[in-house]
């Protein structure tokens, strides 16, 4: 037989500690109420009317169910708390992941860049047809409908004549496509002309249509364009780099949550400065690649608080002349774009603490 032993002393008026094989209880309260807690997890609550033999005794913690369901519905309750937990967590981590995406897009986009247009190539391209003759398309469809034989089918159901129709009709849809064809060939073929020729008129005409800068619409920055001579475009950008370098910086704790900080200011215009001069560098790859000028002149504005007046007004920050040759041997997946800025001229004043202050342009 196993030796068992159970022993119940006071330690306080109205604290009781219990002591025995499976366990240290306390227990606090008199006649009529009492609370105890178990070091197996377990508490009840007991309550009842001294002399009348009523009672009522709840527990948590250590009961053991006898229903499947009950205890089905604890284990279900655990896993929902760490399905939870883990999705707070896969949440915390995505969020990261974005800012940091952002942060590094912010300091690469000079790493994109469309595909150049020669020009001269686009001019010199030729037709195998003209408005007189059929064209490529009008062929193919003819081509079909002189070959055509109705099958077993089509005769059974008497759909040849249907059939028919239906592949003449695709014939005047051929010839439209090869009459739009050849109308967008004249076109471009008189645009790359005039480009060739330096017609400054048709230099706005393919900014307009190509639209070589729309996705740094995406960071807010908006653009015009000048220029008096065909050998140079200027470029005017409004980069908005307070709505587009975060102020806060986010992590994840030990534990997998969510940790949000303010970012260091000298990060912050570091942050700033990169992000001027990648939008600066990638505006004159693009200009390169659409249109054959020597010369980009980009001028980046921000928006800039005067304490002195109160008023926020439009600065200039930012002011380079970029040459063709220069821009081309540069290896853009290693260059830093605010150390790049020495291969040209430039006028920015930028101090790590501060920021960018106002320049004056650069236009010759």
């Amino acid at each position: 037989m196993g030796l068992r032993f159970r022993k119940s002393f006071k330690i306080a008026p109205g604290v009781r500690m219990t002591v025995g094989k499976t366990g240290v209880g306390v227990s606090v309260g008199g006649r009529g109420l009492r609370y105890s807690v178990h070091s197996s997890g377990r508490r009840t609550s007991t309550a009842g009317i001294p002399g009348s033999g009523l009672s009522y005794s709840s527990s948590s913690g250590g009961r053991a169910y006898k229903s499947e369901a009950y205890r089905r519905r604890s284990e279900l309750a655990r896993l929902e708390r760490e399905s939870r937990k883990l999705q707070e967590q896969e949440y915390a981590r995505l969020q990261v992941e974005l800012i940091e995406n952002k942060l590094a897009m912010l300091t690469s986009i000079h790493h994109e860049c469309d595909e150049p247009i020669n020009w001269l190539e686009v001019a010199s391209r030729k037709l195998d047809f003209d408005s007189n003759n059929p064209g490529p398309m009008e062929k193919a469809a003819r081509a079909r409908l002189s070959s055509y034989e109705p099958g077993f089918f089509d005769r059974l159901f008497m759909r040849a004549d249907k059939k028919r129709r239906e592949l003449l009709a695709n014939v005047e849809l051929a010839k439209k496509e090869d009459m739009e064809s050849y109308k967008e060939w004249r076109r471009m073929t008189s645009i790359a002309n005039q480009i060739n020729q330096g017609n400054i008129d048709a230099y706005f005409e393919v900014i307009e249509e190509f639209g070589p800068l729309d996705d740094l619409v995406e960071f807010g920055s908006s653009f015009e364009f000048g220029t008096d001579t065909p050998e140079a475009i200027h470029v005017s950008v409004d980069v908005n780099a307070q709505t587009v370098i975060p102020e806060k910086e986010l992590s994840l704790t030990k534990t997998g949550k969510l940790s949000e900080k303010a970012m260091a200011r000298t990060k912050y215009y570091d942050l700033t400065q990169d992000y001027v001069c990648s939008c600066a560098l990638r505006i004159a790859r693009d200009m390169f690649a659409l249109l054959p000028v020597k010369f980009i002149f980009v001028h980046a504005y921000e928006d800039k608080l005067d304490p002195a007046t109160g008023h926020v007004n439009k600065i200039l920050v930012l002011s380079v002349k970029y040459d063709r040759d220069t821009v081309n041997s540069l290896l853009f997946t290693n260059v830093d774009p605010s150390e790049a800025l020495a291969n040209f001229p430039h006028e920015m004043m930028f101090r790590k603490t501060k920021g960018f202050a106002e320049v004056e342009p650069i236009l010759s």
